[in-house]
């Protein structure tokens, strides 16, 4: 595997812990609100399914970074394919019911990575 695809593997990674603390633990402050595009109501109502949704997210970085510590280089490209592709799936279907900005955000790095991940 490329240090081209570990670094966009971990970027993707990281872009998930990220998000990860902003479902889990920001999810009431004014950036997450920004973030998601909701109101401090929405915000106050909808904490708790945020914050499993953070969760979720958490374990998709979490596999992700495993795929990349793993010793077995094989197994690891294995592992890191898996879990970019559940992230490119996650991305399309946001994009499809919810916004279609999240295709960009997250799909894009996702695919990057999971084109390189195929190429290199």
């Amino acid at each position: 595997m490329s240090l081209i695809s570990s670094i966009l593997v971990g970027i993707v990674a990281l872009e998930h812990v990220y998000i990860l603390i902003l479902e889990m633990f920001l999810w009431t402050t004014p950036r997450a609100m920004r973030t998601f595009g909701t109101s401090k109501e929405l915000a106050e109502v909808t904490k708790s399914m945020a914050a499993n949704q953070g969760l979720y997210n958490g374990f998709l970085a979490a596999g992700l970074v495993w795929g990349l510590c793993y010793p077995d280089a094989v197994i690891g490209w294995q592992i890191q394919l898996f879990f970019v592709i559940c992230v490119v799936v996650a991305a399309v279907y946001g994009a499809l019911t919810s916004n279609k900005s999240i295709l960009l955000k997250q799909g894009l790095p996702a695919i990057l990575a999971l084109i390189s991940l195929l190429v290199f």
